[in-house]
Formats: C-alpha cells, sequence, structure tokens
C-alpha cells in the first residue's frame, strides 16, 4: 500500500505528504465489482450504508461517509460508560480566535452531549478577550484542570503558535493527555512499545526491553494499552474499515508532531514504506529489519532516511492519498494521482480537487467524527488509568 499525507509545517508556510508503500492492491481485503450503477462494496463489514452511492456513477470513486465508521467506536463507548463508575470529564482549553479551534471546541461539546460525557471549555487568552495574546493563561489553565481530580481529560485546542507550544503540551498530566502529545506517549509510539504499566506514566525513565511486546490485541497481565495520538490514530482505523489497511498482515506484506509524523511511525512500526514529504525535502520511514531473539535489545522500531523521490513520483506510486493543510488553496493534483488510489481529507478545507474521484477509487472528505471517538475513547482509557494507579497496592 502506498498512501500520500500532506500537512503544513507549523511556524513554516509550507506543505508535507506522506506516503506508504506495500505490496498489496489498496482495496485487496476488499471486495469491489462495478455494475451500471456505480462501485459496490461486497466485504463483510457492512461498507455498503458508508458509501454514497449516489455519487458515484460508472467510472468514479465512490464517495465514503466517516458516520459509520465513527458509529463503531460510539456504539464502544456508549457501552464503555454504562459500566463507568462516573461520568467522565473533558477539559477543553481555547487561547485563540481562530474559527477551526473554536469549530472543533463546539464540535467535541455537541458529541460529549450526545453521550453523556461532561464537557468543560475554557476559554483563555485570545478567546477570552481579543486584547490578549493567544495562549496567555494557557499554562495556568493546564496545571489547575492537573490538580483537579474530577477532570480525567485534558484538550488544549492547537495550534497557539510561539515558542512555547511544546514546552505548554508536556504540562498535561500523562493521565489525563486525551490527546497523546505527552512525550511518554510519543517515546512509546516512535519506539513501537504498545504497553505501558498505568503505575508509572509519571515516570521520567524510558520504556526500553523490558516493556513486554505487542504480541497481540491484549496487554499483559499488569499492563495497558500506551495512549495514541487521535488524529493518525482516526486515520489508521478509516484504512482499516474500508479493508485497505490490513494490520493483521505478516511483517513485510506491507512493503508498501502532531499527525504527519506519529501517522508515519505508527503505519512504519507495523511494516509499512512511508515517506515524508516536506516542501524542500522527502524522508523514508521503514521498519528495522527482524532480529533474533538473541539479538533484541530494543522493540522494532522505525528507521528515517532521506529519499531522492519527487512528490510527484510518490504520488504516482501511491495507493492512499492523505491529506491535511490548513489551507483552502492547498489542492494535491488529481493528474497526479495512481488510478484506483484512495483519498482521505483532514483538514478542515478541501485539499483534493473537484475531480478527485474520477482517478480515486474511494474519497473519504472528513474524518473528524471518527477522531472525536478516538479521543473520547482515551479518555475512558485514562480515568480507568488513574484508577488503577491510584489503587493501593495488595
Amino acid at each position: 500500500m502506498i498512501a500520500t499525507f500532506c500537512e503544513s509545517i507549523q511556524f513554516i508556510e509550507s506543505s508535507a505528504a506522506l506516503l506508504l508503500s506495500a505490496a498489496v492492491h489498496p482495496l485487496a481485503t476488499l471486495a469491489v465489482h462495478r455494475s451500471a450503477s456505480g462501485i459496490f462494496p461486497t466485504s463483510d463489514f457492512g461498507l455498503e450504508e458508508a458509501f454514497d452511492a449516489t455519487m458515484a456513477s460508472e467510472g468514479k470513486g465512490v464517495l465514503l461517509k466517516a458516520d459509520p465508521i465513527a458509529n463503531t467506536f460510539r456504539d464502544e463507548i456508549k457501552s464503555a460508560l454504562t459500566s463507568s463508575t462516573r461520568k467522565p470529564k473533558l477539559v477543553g482549553i481555547l487561547a485563540t480566535t481562530s474559527a477551526p479551534s473554536k469549530f472543533y471546541a463546539e464540535f467535541t461539546r455537541k458529541q460529549c452531549d450526545a453521550l453523556g460525557v461532561e464537557f468543560v471549555l475554557r476559554r483563555v487568552g485570545a478567546a477570552a478577550d481579543e486584547s490578549l495574546a493567544p495562549g496567555e493563561g494557557v499554562e495556568e489553565a493546564i496545571i489547575e484542570a492537573n490538580e483537579d481530580d474530577s477532570v480525567d481529560g485534558i484538550m488544549v485546542y492547537y495550534p497557539i503558535f510561539g515558542v512555547q507550544q511544546a514546552r505548554r503540551a508536556q504540562i498535561v498530566s500523562p493521565y489525563k493527555d486525551v490527546e497523546g502529545l505527552h512525550v511518554k506517549f510519543h517515546y512509546n509510539l516512535y519506539h513501537n512499545i504498545r504497553f505501558l504499566d498505568p503505575k508509572t506514566l509519571n515516570s521520567s525513565r524510558p520504556t526500553t526491553s523490558d516493556a513486554p511486546a505487542a504480541v497481540n490485541d491484549e496487554p499483559p497481565a499488569g499492563y495497558v494499552k500506551s495512549i495514541l495520538p487521535c488524529t493518525p490514530l482516526a486515520i489508521v482505523k478509516c484504512l482499516e474499515y474500508t479493508g485497505v489497511y490490513n494490520k493483521i498482515l505478516p511483517y513485510g506484506d506491507r512493503a508498501s508532531e502532531v499527525v504527519g509524523r506519529p501517522l508515519a511511525a505508527l503505519l512504519a512500526n507495523d511494516g509499512a514504506r512511508v515517506f515524508s514529504v516536506d516542501i524542500d525535502s522527502i524522508q523514508e520511514y521503514t521498519k528495522r529489519p527482524r532480529q533474533s531473539a538473541d539479538e533484541r535489545k530494543f522493540h522494532p522500531r522505525h528507521v528515517v532516511h532521506p529519499t531522492s523521490m519527487s512528490l510527484q513520483e510518490c504520488l504516482a506510486l501511491s495507493d492512499v492519498v492523505v491529506s491535511a493543510v490548513p489551507s483552502a488553496e492547498y489542492k494535491v493534483k488529481t493528474a497526479w494521482l495512481k488510478d484506483g488510489c484512495v483519498c482521505v481529507n483532514v483538514a478542515a478545507d478541501k485539499n483534493f480537487e473537484a475531480d478527485v474521484r474520477e482517478k480515486a477509487s474511494v474519497y473519504l472528505p472528513t474524518i473528524g467524527k471518527v477522531t472525536i471517538m478516538m479521543l473520547l475513547r482515551n479518555l475512558l482509557r485514562l480515568q480507568q488509568y488513574r484508577q488503577i494507579a491510584n489503587a493501593p497496592s495488595v
């Protein structure tokens, strides 16, 4: 599988692309057939309702809706809430007048209200008073939420431009970091460490060879799943849902910092070949070759090195194209796309040209609802992790 990811680089007016390469067809596990009325999936995942068949005329790709994908996880969250000892509480911190940030905050509120999750939005900085600087008061709001035992999760609505943004992200307690931005979670992601001991989340010592390996989806006794960043995880879940990305494939069968690198690492750790394309360079992510048990010191993880391929060359090879550039002007050129590719738009603006489905077999114009479900799933997990960490030792 090959995919392209495009995003803006913070503090730099540029765009980037992420490509995944694998020796499988993008629809290898999704049976598709053409008829006089269009393209219809015939897998066992109930995908029919996810596609807008009325817009899939002969010769065009299908329009995939995010709702049925999000509903799968919404049902999971509803079930978990029924067994929760108390209603989880999420605090959102808004410190900017950015329209997308305000929209996302309101969207989060609506999703929380619908599911019965308590959501509190705290406006600071320019969001509270336009005479104040964006980001002013964020640190104090984070510390206050960290110290409030009734708060289970904290979400800061970025970007808050400035040199302090990365530092602010680390102020959020790892026990309340629903976005998965804490260095502890990023370290685990970049080193392919899937599980952790919830009682050691506040430890500054990184987890290495003593962490249990990811043999399957269930953590070993005494361990829980590490928290993953919401948007990269949502992208993977969308690809899994369509059958484009099959995490069950054996290692090697896929030869193929908010979103870009975590997504590259997440997929490369699973065996994908990933190209991260910036405005002036392209980096290739691949998984380290297998080692014997005697030689293995660390968890198998990705490595990064430069490549000489151009963006157009990468797009021509890409089975999957993911774009998240916050600009209405940026468009992925349809002419550069590979026939039959899958295109996913993550940005608030449409990053693909209007005729994208002339080349794409599947087009997903938004994943916001899936991203929110990943965030709320992280919230429930962190609530549980904090309870485990605070429980008296037996």
